[in-house]
């Protein structure tokens, strides 16, 4: 199975069409992505998988503009980004994108809210105070704004993290190994947050992770190998997800 398909009446938030990546030449040459077709939902919590190598970051990259593909379309809603300039890409990170990173990636001199609102900030925008408060809310972080990330625990860094990702209401989030450095009570909760931001706040989510639990709270799972889609999982669950990993000898 070389593709995913979702229904014609369900609107997608990010397509990748006959996506290809090729890093190196000749007999160095990486085909870390294979043609790949794939389409992510609105308002929905999408994981991708696969073994180390699979090509399930380098896809991430490739939809979030982070990266470039060798040849193929990437789709965000209906405007292909493949063609777009650096200067367009940036701006489309910037207004309509959402990011989660393993590292965190906050500003140690930064408060938690100074962290939130800081790409807001430097985009000349101010946040919506009602929205701002839904966020703090949802995170949970009411009582830790002004406190810098030293002062955080792990699990209350990536509350911001997720924070700033979604306050600035982007079309799409994507989050690449978002529990990766967390414990399983920190990582359960920042999942639990993300499950709620999809459900109660119509989010759209896109997380790598080679996590079966962290698999267990999307709605869909799409398993990479060898730079192609190999299979996928709707309503996932932790049994489901390990043993189609096993199957696919990861």
């Amino acid at each position: 199975m070389t593709d995913t398909l979702s229904p014609p009446d369900v609107s997608m938030a990010a397509r990748a069409v006959d996506a290809s990546k090729i890093y190196g030449s000749g007999e160095a040459e990486v085909r870390a992505l294979n043609s790949i077709n794939a389409a992510f939902e609105t308002a929905r919590l999408s994981a991708i998988m696969g073994p180390s190598g699979s090509g399930k970051s380098t896809l991430l990259h490739c939809m979030a503009g982070l990266d470039r593909l060798t040849s193929g379309q990437i789709f965000l809603g209906e405007r292909d980004i493949s063609t777009s300039s650096e200067k367009e890409l940036t701006l489309i990170r910037r207004d309509q994108l959402g990011f989660i990173f393993q590292s965190y990636n906050l500003i140690p001199t930064l408060n938690a809210l100074e962290n939130m609102t800081l790409p807001m900030s430097l985009a000349g925008a101010k946040p919506d105070p009602e929205w701002l408060d839904t966020i703090v809310s949802t995170v949970r972080l009411a009582d830790r704004l002004t406190h810098r990330p030293a002062e955080l625990s792990g699990g209350q860094q990536q509350r911001v993290a997720v924070g700033r990702a979604l306050l600035s209401k982007p079309a799409i989030v994507f989050a690449d190994e978002p529990t990766g450095n967390l414990d399983s009570r920190s990582g359960a909760e920042i999942l639990t947050f993300m499950r709620k931001a999809v459900d109660e706040l119509g989010q759209t989510i896109v997380m790598v992770t080679h996590d079966p639990i962290a698999a267990g709270y999307a709605d869909r799972v799409v398993f990479l190998a060898d730079g192609a889609i190999v299979d996928e999982l709707l309503n996932p669950d932790v049994d489901t997800v390990l043993d189609k990993m096993k199957s696919l000898g990861a």
